[in-house]
């Protein structure tokens, strides 16, 4: 069974219901509110499914504060936060926590704070059943990069946090939270003989649809983007191998690389410092080489240093005669990528750019 069939076989054997009229107690069931539901209540009751003392609760939706107080865990609704009492409500005029002061901004919704509390363990769970080992360091790296990744817009979408600033140049409504919006029953659909019944089957659907998401994403950072980290952190302790500069680094098959390297340069390895690296070169998937240049930010496309304007927009031949260099394929309009056919030569095109205004 895959990690997704798991995750999605934990949902569905949990109850989501209105509170009962002659239950007992509700100390063994997660609370969140009714009504129209949104990403991250749905996504927080998905997540509270991979933590083992929540596992399996029932989920009562409902505002009643009698029921709520009673039920083990609360989120998105009940006006306290409270890590300690298990209430994760985060819609109070005073509450503005992130994720980590020092590198986050956005306030957390419930999704970001259970996530908080409870993303090590979440993604322990997704690990093992990938059968796939953490240590306690990558654990941490991965913690942080699923929330950037996954987790964050989320908050910022259900706080109204703009992820730009500026004029906005389009709109996007195709995102997690507005799909999940969209879940819910319309304004004027058909009425149903029991509206509360197909109110709790479309919070699962809910839940379903952001854990499956979710889960997608961790196993992708654990088996494609991870073991990329081994590949770039070998290339930097080798970089002043390939040129004394230590400014190019060489990778022996092509991969993600950004994250990875700008995370390494921030924890400094092997003596690294913010700035160093200017060139990766790598062979690409017909056996020649490519040059790409190191940008500022991970995000951005200004590089620290492009290739060199004159030779841009020239390709094969004429590029090799222009820049003396055999083997030349192209170098790309903007001067952040070029290649060519051999290793020796898109190293020759790295030293001479490192040299050249």
């Amino acid at each position: 069974m895959s990690v997704k069939e798991t995750a999605m076989k934990l949902v569905d054997a949990v109850e989501v219901s209105a509170p009962a009229k002659d239950a007992a107690s509700f100390s063994d069931c997660v609370g969140t509110h009714n009504g129209h539901f949104h990403c991250d209540e749905a996504f927080a009751c998905g997540m509270l499914q991979m933590v083992s003392q929540f596992r399996g609760l029932p989920i009562v939706r409902t505002r009643d504060s009698t029921v709520l107080d009673q039920c083990k865990i609360v989120v998105d609704v009940g006006g306290t936060f409270d890590a300690d009492a298990l209430r994760f409500d985060h819609h109070q005029r005073e509450f503005q926590d992130v994720f980590f002061s020092e590198d986050f901004k956005t306030k957390l919704s419930s999704a970001g704070l259970v996530y908080k509390y409870f993303g090590k363990e979440i993604i322990r769970f997704i690990a093992e059943e990938s059968k796939t080992t953490v240590s306690d360091e990558v654990l941490e790296v991965l913690y942080k990069r699923v929330y950037k990744n996954f987790v964050e817009h989320i908050d910022g979408i259900d706080n109204g946090i703009d992820a730009y600033t500026g004029e906005k140049n389009y709109s996007v409504s195709t995102h997690l939270s507005a799909r999940v919006g969209s879940l819910n029953p319309a304004w004027n659909a058909p009425p149903v003989a029991d509206e509360t019944a197909r109110e709790m089957g479309q919070f699962k659907e809910a839940m379903r649809l952001t854990l499956s998401e979710f889960v997608d994403t961790v196993e992708g950072l654990l088996k494609i983007w991870l073991p990329a980290r081994e590949i770039v952190e070998r290339a930097i302790k080798s970089r002043k191998e390939i040129d004394p500069s230590g400014a190019i680094i060489r990778f022996e098959e092509s991969c993600p690389w950004r994250s990875h390297l700008f995370a390494l340069e921030t924890e400094g390895v092997d003596g690294l410092a913010e700035g160093d690296l200017k060139y990766v070169l790598y062979p690409d998937s017909n056996g020649a080489w490519r040059i790409q240049c190191v940008p500022v930010e991970e995000s951005s496309f200004t590089n620290r240093k492009s290739l060199p304007e004159k030779y841009r927009g020239i390709r094969d031949d004429a590029l090799s005669e222009a820049w003396g260099i055999p083997g030349c394929i192209f170098v790309h309009n903007s001067g952040f990528i070029g290649g060519n056919r051999t290793y020796e030569g898109v190293l020759e095109m790295a030293r001479q750019s490192l040299n050249q205004s």
